[in-house]
């Protein structure tokens, strides 16, 4: 009697110290959530007030109705020459995120592919050599990948941005830990049924992998989307020129054009927001996947 009396307490104090943790767990993410979201909604009610009312007062959260305004959205979509350059960076960075999202997948699904379903010597070396350039800064890569890049005859090309950026460490990683615990038994099954090994990799793997492919999806996406550095190093060419980059000119000694730079930054976030709609039912558990298999 007396144990089941000393277990049940256990049982009520456990409880207790659960909702304790459970209280404090929320109050913590509501303060993260917060210090997420208020830059969001100060830029998005920058987007509705005149550029002058940015300058004196900056980004804020004071909702002041008298002084917001649909102008800068019009101006915008006007058609008047800040507007076109503005759509036009747009698509360069639609395109450029399209490019480098579907060519880091295939190339780090392939990579990853040969690193976790296949056995041969230094398999795990060259797995240590790719986590080994994670530990590499960009900014110390930069000036060589911009020598190999004029050597090349790439700069001011698409294909100068998006070639260094396309074999992603991170996501390497990210596909083998999730392939390595995938049964392998799957591959002498497809060649049981006569399957070349890339049929294999293709028509079998591939889609089992699919979570992967969204969570790894949203992530380069945002990364391409939002890439400065780089792109304003091979770029010369000011039709060329990505969203970011675009915008960041609008900021110059001779004048600051606030109304399309905060209207035009908001509207900006919609790709990758469209991007995380499409692919966020399979982002958790590929993330969650990928962080416990291997």
């Amino acid at each position: 009697m007396a144990n089941k009396t000393s277990s049940s307490e256990e049982k009520m104090g456990m409880s207790t110290k659960n909702k304790i943790l459970s209280v404090f767990a929320t109050a913590w993410f509501a303060v993260l959530s917060f210090i997420i979201v208020f830059p969001l909604f100060a830029g998005l009610l920058a987007s509705f007030r005149p550029g002058t009312e940015l300058i004196r007062k900056g980004l804020s959260i004071d909702l002041d109705v008298s002084t917001m305004t649909l102008n800068n959205y019009l101006y915008l979509f006007s058609g008047n020459a800040d507007s076109q350059k503005y759509f036009m960076w747009f698509k360069n960075s639609l395109i450029l995120t399209f490019i480098s999202v579907v060519g880091t997948l295939l190339i780090c699904y392939l990579v990853a592919y040969g690193l976790s379903m296949y056995e041969y010597p230094l398999k795990n070396f060259l797995f240590f050599l790719v986590i080994a350039t994670m530990m590499v800064p960009f900014e110390i890569l930069i000036l060589p990948l911009y020598k190999e890049m004029i050597s090349l005859k790439l700069i001011d090309t698409t294909a100068g941005v998006v070639l260094p950026g396309l074999c992603g460490a991170s996501t390497i990683f990210f596909f083998r830990q999730y392939m390595t615990g995938l049964p392998k038994e799957l591959l002498d099954a497809g060649r049981i049924d006569g399957a070349t090994e890339y049929g294999i990799c293709f028509k079998i793997m591939m889609p089992i992998t699919k979570p992967a492919f969204a969570a790894m999806s949203i992530l380069c996406a945002m990364g391409a989307w939002n890439n400065v550095l780089w792109p304003m190093l091979v770029y010369r060419s000011a039709d060329k020129f990505t969203l970011p980059i675009g915008l960041n000119t609008l900021l110059t000694p001779y004048g600051n054009n606030y109304d399309v730079l905060i209207a035009g930054s908001m509207f900006g976030i919609i790709p990758v927001f469209v991007v995380f709609l499409c692919f966020q039912k399979y982002f958790i558990e590929g993330m969650t996947a990928g962080a416990v298999k291997g």
